[in-house]
């Protein structure tokens, strides 16, 4: 890709994300009742397999406006949140203020590939967490599982948990009427893919009018090997049969916060890692 074609990319993204903040922050955006009353909850699947973050360094990498950035925070962790927009990072700053927190919870304005220089801290965190509909907005998934690794203590532990990536081949537009999503694009497709599309994964009635997306398909083994390459030891690999958002027109509730497929699970639609970087050279 072209350094012009990079241009554009990142400038679509960004000017994309600077704008879902405001309608997150709206109402029929986020509910952020719980996190104002010292009660935010993560998703289900990070309830279950977190665990405790009390006394913990963690890094949160593209942490968008920093709602589970302060949640972490709220439990104890030492957190440092980073995204590209300004727009989020001002709102997080914001709402670390609000619900006291600025003291546990720190924000960086910054390009996840620049992170190393924005944050000057090399092997200071026990955690780095990223969540949700982050890492297909990177073109390079081996450069993001080294900075993973740079920002780990020997012994800490990145937790991911994500969109599977079997489920972003397909896409409602493909769909026939009332029918499961049809197939989109190859699961192994190397190019960006450059979409339109107004709708927000939050508020489905918004219309955003930075409609164009830049994305890319990771395969579940580039991720895995991308991380082994760096020198994490993968520690678990978990499917999951719902995602926590409604991925496709279809999917239904799944009774936890989450959506599954209407009939049976067909294909996983979201997947969680725990990989670790040792304590001590092999």
């Amino acid at each position: 890709m072209s350094d012009s074609k990079k241009v554009d990319w990142r400038a679509s993204n960004r000017a994309r994300w600077d704008e879902a903040v405001g309608v997150h922050l709206a109402p029929g955006g986020y509910d952020l009742s719980d996190l104002r009353t010292g009660q935010g909850q993560l998703n289900w699947i990070e309830e279950d397999e977190l665990g405790d973050v009390r006394g913990l360094r963690v890094l949160h990498l593209q942490c968008h406006f920093g709602r589970d950035t302060l949640i972490l925070a709220q439990r104890g962790a030492e957190v440092v949140g980073l995204d590209f927009s300004s727009t989020a990072i001002a709102a997080a700053r914001a709402l670390a203020e609000e619900l006291g927190l600025a003291d546990r919870a720190r924000f960086v304005e910054a390009d996840l590939y620049d992170a190393p220089a924005a944050i000057a801290e090399p092997g200071a965190f026990d955690c780095v967490y990223v969540t949700w509909g982050a890492i297909n907005w990177l073109p390079d998934i081996a450069g993001w599982a080294r900075i993973v690794a740079h920002f780990l203590k020997p012994g800490g532990f990145l937790y991911l948990a994500e969109q599977h990536p079997t489920a972003f081949v397909f896409d409602d537009e493909a769909a026939p009427a009332g029918g499961l999503p049809s197939y989109f694009v190859p699961y192994f497709s190397t190019e960006p893919l450059a979409l339109t599309n107004p709708r927000d994964y939050a508020n489905p009635e918004a219309t955003l009018r930075n409609a164009t997306e830049h994305v890319w398909i990771h395969p579940l083994g580039a991720i895995v090997s991308g991380l082994i390459d760096a020198g994490l030891a993968l520690q678990y690999l978990h499917e999951h049969a719902s995602v926590t958002w409604q991925m496709f027109d279809c999917l239904v509730d799944d009774g936890r916060g989450g959506y599954r497929w209407p009939d049976k699970p067909w294909l996983p639609l979201a997947f969680s890692l725990k990989a670790r970087r040792p304590a001590s050279p092999a």
